[in-house]
């Protein structure tokens, strides 16, 4: 049970989970999220045609309807009108991947940190869940994010805590699945406090992947990785230049 600490960290915690067709899912995500103490939960209907929204709804979540496709979408629509008491936002995805038991380790860091990212890559379990077209994403993203901003992260997992504020400065664009990557690359230039935490990730608990074990869908995530961060370096050498 989090401890009356924690408790009042969970209660400033807006959680965020985009979902399409997660219908054998959800319900134990939701179930996971409360058992943490988490109340403010969030489903982004992202065009789900089997009913995700309806358990996700009858389980108590707050449910928005985004149906027009894209990641990063679902998550914007899920950070508008936030309650004036939340200082997080806690995005986690609906596939029951995420080893959301292990949140209360994210919430020892809180106080000293501005954004708090799950590392896969950093235990056995979670190297173990990612398949070769994931580890090779991760490998091209994280390798040009360092080239070409100085910092190497290690992981760009889907279980990510952010302060609210840092959310807001971030001004994020992109609403497609260039979205995290846009994520870490602007906490990097807005010098925020960043930590990888590592994480038991699992593979996802039922159903199919969007994109990983997909080669169609993985060639094109490698082109949203490539021209993500190609346009996001161009905005930063436009920002220099008008300085100048």
């Amino acid at each position: 049970m989090p401890n009356p600490g924690s408790a009042m960290a969970m209660g400033a915690i807006q959680v965020v989970i985009p979902a399409r067709d997660e219908r054998e899912t959800i319900g134990h995500v939701i179930g996971q999220l409360r058992r943490q103490g988490l109340d403010r939960i969030r489903v982004v209907d992202n065009g789900s045609r089997d009913g995700t929204a309806t358990i996700a709804r009858q389980l108590g979540a707050e449910v928005l309807r985004e149906p027009r496709p894209g990641y990063g979408r679902a998550c914007w629509l899920g950070c508008l009108d936030l309650a004036p008491d939340v200082d997080w936002l806690l995005f986690c995805d609906g596939d029951g991947g995420d080893p959301l038991e292990e949140l209360p380790r994210f919430l020892e860091l809180i106080d000293d940190h501005d954004l708090l990212l799950g590392d896969r890559t950093a235990t056995a379990v979670g190297r173990a869940s990612l398949t070769p077209l994931q580890r090779g994403g991760n490998r091209l993203a994280t390798t040009l994010i360092g080239l070409g901003w100085g910092f190497r992260y290690r992981d760009m997992g889907p279980l990510r805590l952010v302060r609210r504020e840092a959310f807001a400065a971030m001004a994020l664009r992109d609403r497609g699945y260039g979205w995290t990557l846009e994520m870490q690359v602007r906490a990097i230039e807005l010098a925020l406090r960043i930590r990888e935490v590592p994480i038991s990730h699992r593979p996802r608990l039922a159903g199919a992947s969007k994109i990983s074990g997909r080669w169609g869908a993985s060639l094109r995530a490698g082109w949203v990785i490539l021209t993500t961060l190609g346009g996001l370096w161009m905005r930063r050498v436009l920002r220099r230049g008008q300085r100048r």
